[in-house]
């Protein structure tokens, strides 16, 4: 294996590990249970292939079989929920698995080489972290504009109802507290 690696090979290997996560799409407890045993497995396969490894071709071995566990870990929880925290969550674990990647093949440098190598993989683990930071920022308000919106159709609903009477009134204004998930 060769031992000097350059940091856009470790960018390579973080947009290989982003393939899969695609979209969310929700999966059963079975299948979560039986997916967390495959990475588990992998993570084995993947770190015992490295104990054949030397110095820090082994160490970058490590860090790319760990890389990739976290990363389908992250991958596999947004699976099971859905949830834009979680879609977060995988963002930021690539984030954080480049870039511990990238700092470990910037031990085969020296010198200035390997300070500008880390400044580099640094600044693209910044910049990953807040690329994901702004979908999660978006992601929020676009929950709060939907929640405003929701609060505005309600109140038109209920508005429509002042022009019953009685007992229609009171009907109307309970279908749309159901309609509209009100209390």
């Amino acid at each position: 294996m060769k031992t000097s690696f350059t940091f856009k090979t470790s960018l390579i290997f973080a947009a290989l590990l982003s393939l899969s996560v695609a979209q969310a799409a929700t999966i059963s407890k079975d299948e979560y249970k039986a997916d967390k045993t495959r990475i588990s497995a992998e993570y084995k396969t993947d770190k015992a292939a490295c104990a054949t490894l030397k110095a820090n071709a082994k160490d970058i071995c490590v860090a790319e079989a760990k890389a990739k566990e976290k990363v389908a870990r992250a991958e596999l929880e947004y699976s099971l929920s859905g949830k834009a925290a979680d879609q977060t969550k995988v963002l930021e674990a690539k984030a954080k698995s480049a870039y511990a990647v990238a700092k470990e093949k910037c031990d085969d440098k020296a010198g200035n080489d390997k300070d500008v190598c880390v400044k580099e993989a640094k600044a693209a683990e910044t910049k990953a972290l807040a690329d994901a930071k702004t979908g999660k920022q978006i992601g929020e308000a676009k929950k709060d504009a939907s929640l405003e919106k929701l609060d505005a159709d309600y109140k038109v609903a209920v508005e429509k109802c002042d022009a019953e009477k009685g007992d229609a009134k009171t009907s109307c204004v309970a279908a749309a507290k159901a309609k509209f998930g009100k209390n």
